[in-house]
């Protein structure tokens, strides 16, 4: 069965990517810090020394082809409020760690001349109030992808972003309570007048792995509504 590494999937969307690869006939293999479930490797992936040893561990049965840096954390404030320390935890979580972790599985994509990496970017790469780190490295994401679709394409590796946008987890539903009148608005401003799911993120992810796209590349595939079309408050 092949496997697909999934950073941070023990929990929302990764979560629901880990259960969509399984669904598609892959394994899953998941590096965490938390989650109960059997087979995670559990790694603080803000730590590069974490992350290469979690690397090493997932590696020992052998290349891994398909790739989803998932893994994130979200330092919301204004701009005069946005620390150094939050910017460093940004970086290193959200972009550090997607690229340590597609370096560390490329020498068997380049093997197999086949592999699909899925970087888990966001709609607030285009803008969003309060989010300065974190619009910046999901931007990051969106770049990294590019410039790793012209590096990587003549060895059949392909590579993309998805950039959600308001998706029901509980982190959202934490920022946003569900009677909340920011949270109405949010809504609002969607077209299709509801908030996603993990499933409808995990779906797009999905169609990314697949050995059937290997001519989308370089691509960032919003799944968000509608918000991306026009201006959008949320």
């Amino acid at each position: 069965m092949e496997r697909v590494l999934i950073t941070g999937g023990a929990s929302g969307i990764g979560h629901a990517v880990a259960e969509r690869c399984r669904a598609d006939g892959y394994e899953p293999v998941v590096i965490d810090r938390e989650g109960k479930a059997q087979g995670i490797i559990r790694a603080d992936l803000s730590s590069a020394d974490e992350t290469a040893h979690a690397l090493e561990t997932a590696l020992r049965d052998g290349p891994i082809t398909r790739l989803v840096n998932n893994v994130g954390i979200v330092r919301p404030g204004a701009l005069d409020e946005q620390t150094i320390a939050d910017f460093e935890i940004a970086a290193s979580l959200n972009l550090r760690c997607a690229m340590q972790c597609t370096q560390a599985l490329l020498p068997g994509m380049k093997a197999a001349r086949f592999g699909r990496v899925v970087n888990m970017a966001s709609r607030a790469a285009l803008g969003k109030e309060l989010r300065t780190v974190y619009a910046a490295t999901k931007a990051g994401l969106i770049g990294m992808a590019k410039v790793w679709a012209l590096e990587l394409g003549e060895h059949g590796i392909t590579a993309n972003a998805v950039g959600p946008g308001p998706i029901r987890t509980e982190l959202f539903d934490q920022a946003n309570p569900p009677d909340s009148e920011r949270t109405h608005a949010i809504i609002r401003a969607i077209p299709v007048r509801r908030v996603g799911t993990p499933e409808d993120v995990a779906n797009a992810v999905s169609f990314l792995l697949d050995a059937r796209s290997g001519f989308v590349t370089g691509q960032a595939l919003y799944v968000c509504g509608g918000m991306t079309v026009g201006a959008a408050s949320a």
